[in-house]
């Protein structure tokens, strides 16, 4: 009880505001405002460090391979689309080359059988009119009768036939001017064909053997033939020698 005014005097003279610490109450109340954000949001320390699961590993490799398997089908349709561009350019390529070919080809020929047939149309019309000259020519000198000559017109009718067959003659070598079949060279150039297809179908040594005389194929014949004389030779002294 006699502590009692001094307890009293203390708690008298005792100021609040003096002991008041601003930033540990500070501190204190800050904790506990901000634990509900952090509980929250932190991420458990064991799950940002620990290895992928047998089946984490196994979904990804799934999905891997199925991403591979899509781009192996797009590659495969890339090439397939590739491969059917480089075919269509192919073909345009070709039918270019093959029209141009074939334009110079048809354009060419057209002009060479045009010419041709104005050339056969024109020999062809020649040919026509000497035809009628020849045969007209030949009436004429089949027309001449000497039979039917008497003493007193024979030097007329001779200078008449004459004329006639002097006619004929013109027309006729007129006609082997222009046509070279009247002078047999179309005989001549079948037969020649003929024989260079004959020489072409045999072989060198056959030809060789066609050009050489009589002479020549006993000399070659005796050259080929002799080893095997000398060698029949041989034998028949041997076996004369032995008996």
């Amino acid at each position: 009880m006699a502590h009692g005014p001094k307890v009293r005097l203390m708690a008298a003279q005792f100021d609040p505001s003096e002991f008041v610490d601003d930033d540990f109450q500070a501190g204190q109340k800050t904790p506990a405002a901000a634990a509900p954000f952090s509980a929250s949001a932190a991420v458990p320390a064991g799950d940002a460090g620990r290895a992928p699961t047998r089946e984490e590993l196994d979904s990804k490799s799934g999905d891997m391979q199925t991403k591979l398997a899509e781009l192996k089908r797009a590659q495969a349709d890339l090439e397939r689309e590739r491969a059917d561009l480089e075919e269509t350019r192919r073909r345009q390529n070709e039918f270019t080359k093959g029209r141009q070919e074939m334009e110079q080809h048809l354009t060419r020929g057209i002009g060479l059988l045009e010419e041709a047939e104005f050339a056969s149309r024109r020999d062809a019309g020649q040919m026509s009119k000497s035809l009628l000259d020849l045969r007209e020519a030949l009436l004429k000198v089949q027309s001449v009768h000497e039979e039917t000559w008497t003493r007193d017109n024979l030097n007329v009718e001779l200078t008449r036939a004459l004329t006639c067959i002097e006619n004929a003659r013109m027309e006729w070598n007129t006609a082997r001017l222009k046509f070279n079949v009247l002078n047999g060279e179309n005989t001549v150039t079948a037969a020649a064909q003929s024989n260079a297809a004959q020489a072409a179908s045999q072989s060198p040594l056959e030809a060789m053997l066609h050009e050489k005389s009589y002479a020549e194929l006993c000399k070659i014949g005796l050259a080929l033939t002799w080893p095997i004389a000398l060698t029949a030779l041989a034998i028949c002294l041997v076996l004369l020698l032995r008996h």
